[in-house]
């Protein structure tokens, strides 16, 4: 192994120097810190980095350390050096919060990703709609303190300290090196993903085309300012979220694909019939991938049958949502739920001056219960197993 000191060590060593005014410990303290940071912005140059690639990156070693004397709290040199400003000290609130609020916003985007992948609903994402004061108030945190002292944190020194000694290590530093590599693959790729991932949700339901367009400037953010980040830290806070949304929903996708093609290898018979909820949390009944609103029965005549209650293989009743007209609002609202069929179709219009329901002219919001069966059916005569009589042959024709 060679012993010519490396980049960062020159580097350091003048750091070092330029901070000899201060207390020993106080000095060991500010080189472990920023120490991490170093090796990792060495590896990135590469192989043989020179210290003059450190300089043009973070300014020369004098100024880097003015700026770690301002950012603790230090006196400047010629200062009473010995005093150390522990009432100016800048408190690790700020920059906690803008961290830590970033981290939970990136999880709850992967978790509900995560969860309108697998049920194709975009409805799941309203979810988020909670985490948006997080957010914001963590990027004004971060626009107004600046990044720097969200890098000092205790927690990311250790973070990025453990990126640096893996880095050093044979095996693992080429695999973080490898991954480095693939960075603008990876923005393109989240990208593509997100338009993808709002066309599904549009084309599965027709309100997430209110979606897209959030989508899509995500899509061109992630390429603006992806590869941006290895120079601005700040992008941080546009690249994890994005990031997040990707890895949950990609593995939301992929979760939903193995099961429908679990789905489709079963050799036990499928339930055709699903009970599940709206986007407004009614009950409702599907068929076949469509929902349906009401169920007639008929008996072996063909004749309607009113007061049938439904219930499932194991006796629980198939509960769905009752909708009837509300009198003073004159519309159709939600009464209750229940398992009796059919149900009276609700139809809302209008009506005009002489109290005339008609649906489509008219001057205030009415709505009616219909009651009648809207078809007839023509139910198959079955004949039981046993029973069935043999047709006769044809009598063969006469000859002459």
């Amino acid at each position: 192994m060679s012993d010519k000191p490396t980049a960062v060590r020159v580097y350091l060593a003048r750091v070092r120097t330029a901070l000899a005014d201060l207390p020993a410990g106080e000095i060991e303290e500010i080189l472990e810190d920023v120490r991490p940071h170093l090796a990792e912005l060495e590896a990135e140059l590469g192989e043989g980095a020179r210290v003059e690639a450190l300089i043009e990156r973070l300014g020369t070693p004098e100024s880097y350390a003015a700026e770690l004397r301002a950012s603790g709290g230090y006196p400047a040199p010629g200062e009473d050096a010995t005093q150390v400003l522990a009432t100016t000290a800048p408190s690790l609130a700020r920059p906690r919060i803008a961290l830590w609020g970033l981290v939970l916003c990136a999880l709850a985007l992967a978790l509900l990703a995560f969860g309108a992948a697998v049920s194709v609903r975009a409805g799941v994402l309203v979810g988020l709609l909670p985490f948006v004061p997080v957010f914001l108030v963590s990027a004004a945190l971060l626009l107004s303190g600046g990044v720097e002292p969200v890098l000092a944190l205790p927690e990311v020194a250790w973070l990025r300290s453990t990126v640096a000694k893996g880095r050093e290590q044979e095996d693992a530093g080429k695999f973080l090196r490898y991954l480095g590599s693939l960075k603008p693959a990876w923005w393109v790729l989240c990208a593509v993903a997100l338009v993808c991932f709002g066309l599904v949700l549009m084309l599965r339901q027709r309100g997430a085309v209110v979606l897209l367009p959030f989508l899509l400037v995500a899509a061109v953010a992630a390429v603006w300012a992806g590869p941006r980040v290895r120079t601005d830290r700040r992008l941080l806070w546009v690249a994890v979220p994005i990031s997040a949304f990707v890895i949950g929903s990609a593995l939301g996708g992929f979760g939903a694909a193995i099961d429908l093609f679990a789905r489709g290898t079963s050799s036990a018979p499928r339930p055709y019939y699903s009970s599940s909820a709206d986007n407004y949390g009614n009950d409702q009944l599907t068929y076949g991938g469509r929902e349906v609103g009401n169920v007639y029965a008929f008996d072996a005549e063909g004749k309607p049958l009113t007061e049938v209650y439904l219930y499932d293989e194991e006796g629980r009743p198939i509960t769905v949502t009752r909708y009837g007209c509300e009198r003073a609002s004159g519309s159709r609202q939600k009464i209750g739920q229940d398992n009796r069929f059919p149900r009276p179709k609700i139809e809302e219009g209008v009506t005009d001056d002489q109290g005339n329901f008609n649906g489509y002219n008219g001057y205030r919001g009415a709505c009616r219960e219909v009651t009648e069966v809207p078809f007839s059916a023509a139910i198959p005569k079955v004949t039981a197993p046993g029973t069935a009589t043999a047709t006769p042959p044809p009598s063969p024709a006469p000859t002459r």
